[in-house]
């Protein structure tokens, strides 16, 4: 059904992501008109670090669709710009945590890459179900080539996305970019959980003040990320977990914190309250300090008095993978030990711990930074392997 205007839509997140230097950020530029690698770092080196975020308006103009305004507006998208370093991968797994889909972006002219392989095994243990892959730098390459190439990503798919839809592209030249969009507003919106106590998941935390801003405009810290569930609205008053470090006689331990929302966005647009859907944002009451450097990314956000205590003590149902992706090799994956120390990825935060007992499909572990978990929430679990750390199963908190 066609909305009457673009606040009618619904929205959806898709990740993008793949094998460094195939053409990622490339793409979200001619998807959205947004670069989305904006950090001096990744400006001077030329990829991803941190995750990437933009938002558009998809229109159908006749058949043909476009983010120009042209026709009528079909599909809000939040786009998350993941990182294809292989010692990015944690920031990656935090990005998938957010996302409904994602586009899988495979250069004709390079072909499957570990990491194109290993981002593949994190979309599964993140129970991504939706994907799009976009065969890029069609331009590069002859006509045989291209089809060897589509003959290669149909047998990567086999067995795990049977059905997702291959397009041939050039982000370059702007070649079938109207395509992806076409594709993009077929996904199926999944049920949002919009009742129940709301869950919001930060995958990065701001401070937007410029300097010289006088003291009565200073903006509090935001927190970004999206909403697993519920409703936030302006005012609420909210706790963040696990919150802040804080040492007393060398011990270690968090400090829930609690602050106020002052303003809410989605994309760049202020809005009044947020439900599930969408890449968003709080203003908060909180000091800008505690905004900086992603220093509450992991953490989760709901009204005061509903997230659970921190666990240090983890179970978790796992399935293993038969063999490593991400190394180049051919490496298989043996059973999980006791004693031996894992990765693990839940929800946005990145926490590890020591295996205490393991079965063939049950682990527990203790945690050496605490988690606010909750049952049945999702795991991408990571070994040490050659000094990178690799993902080797995932597996649902029991």
């Amino acid at each position: 059904m066609i909305k009457e205007k673009s606040s009618d839509l619904d929205t959806i997140n898709i990740g993008i992501v793949g094998h460094i230097d195939h053409g990622k950020t490339t793409l979200l530029q001619k998807l959205t008109n947004v670069w989305a690698s904006r950090h001096s770092e990744e400006l001077k080196r030329g990829i991803s670090i941190k995750l990437g975020y933009a938002d558009i308006t998809v229109y159908n103009d006749n058949g043909v669709y476009n983010i120009k305004g042209k026709g009528s507006p079909v599909r809000h998208v939040s786009f998350v710009d993941a990182p294809g370093h292989e010692m990015l991968m944690a920031t990656m797994l935090s990005g998938a945590a957010l996302i409904d889909a994602a586009i899988l972006v495979i250069a004709a002219n390079e072909g499957i890459k570990p990491q194109t392989r290993e981002h593949l095994i994190a979309l599964q243990a993140k129970n991504i179900k939706n994907l799009i892959i976009v065969q890029n730098k069609i331009d590069l390459v002859d006509k045989e080539k291209a089809k060897r190439n589509y003959i290669e990503i149909k047998e990567l798919l086999k067995g795990k996305f049977d059905n997702a839809k291959i397009i041939p592209a050039s982000a370059q030249q702007e070649v079938n970019i109207d395509k992806i969009l076409k594709e993009i507003t077929e996904i199926k919106i999944p049920e949002r959980k919009k009742d129940g106590i709301p869950i919001f998941l930060i995958a990065r935390s701001f401070d937007i003040n410029k300097p010289g801003t006088t003291p009565e405009n200073l903006k509090g810290a935001v927190l970004g990320g999206a909403l697993k569930q519920g409703t936030l609205k302006e005012n609420d008053e909210i706790e963040v977990k696990p919150g802040r470090i804080v040492k007393e006689n060398n011990v270690t331990k968090y400090e829930t914190i609690k602050t106020k929302v002052k303003s809410l966005f989605i994309g760049s647009k202020k809005v009044k309250e947020i439900t599930p859907g969408g890449s968003m944002s709080i203003e908060t009451e909180l000091d800008m300090s505690l905004g900086k450097a992603d220093i509450l990314s992991g953490n989760l956000v709901s009204s005061i008095g509903n997230l659970p205590e921190l666990s240090t003590n983890v179970k978790i149902q796992h399935k293993l993978f038969p063999e490593v992706f991400g190394a180049g090799t051919h490496i298989k994956v043996p059973p999980i030990k006791p004693g031996e120390t894992l990765m693990l990825s839940i929800n946005t935060s990145i926490t590890g711990g020591s295996v205490k007992r393991a079965t063939a499909d049950q682990i527990e572990i203790e945690l050496r930074v605490p988690a606010v978990i909750f049952k049945k929430d999702n795991v991408g679990i990571a070994r040490n392997i050659a000094s990178h750390w690799r993902l080797i199963g995932y597996g649902e908190i029991i």
